[in-house]
């Protein structure tokens, strides 16, 4: 993804490929319309990401929390991979948007740096 090559990530994809994003109730066939969807993207620049973590489940699950950026636009998603044979088969990705927190728990909470990290040490 990082090199924003997006026809080779097809590399990594199971030939019967699905993308699913539960919040807009869309799906993706195939790695070719994957890549084209990727591509398509209104976009203002190179897309840069950042991996927050990854948590193996073992030989056919795996979880990431990656942020994405193109200089403009920022999301953070939560992706769960199926793999089979090495590949992956299906993700299911979840791009919540940040939002403002209630006043109402202010004195049980404290603030987070952007980054998801406690400013408290």
């Amino acid at each position: 993804m990082a090199s924003n090559d997006w026809s080779s990530v097809g590399a990594v994809l199971a030939s019967d490929f699905v993308l699913e994003w539960p919040q807009s109730r869309e799906r993706i066939r195939g790695a070719e319309r994957y890549a084209r969807m990727n591509a398509e993207y209104p976009a203002h620049g190179r897309w840069t990401f950042e991996i927050h973590r990854i948590v193996d489940g073992g030989a056919d699950e795996a979880v990431s929390e990656v942020s994405a950026s193109d200089g403009v636009q920022q999301g953070r998603a939560i992706s769960f991979f199926a793999l089979r044979d090495g590949k992956i088969a299906r993700l299911v990705e979840y791009w919540p948007e940040p939002y403002d927190a209630p006043a109402h728990r202010a004195h049980l909470v404290e603030p987070m740096e952007e980054n998801g990290e406690s400013g408290a040490a």
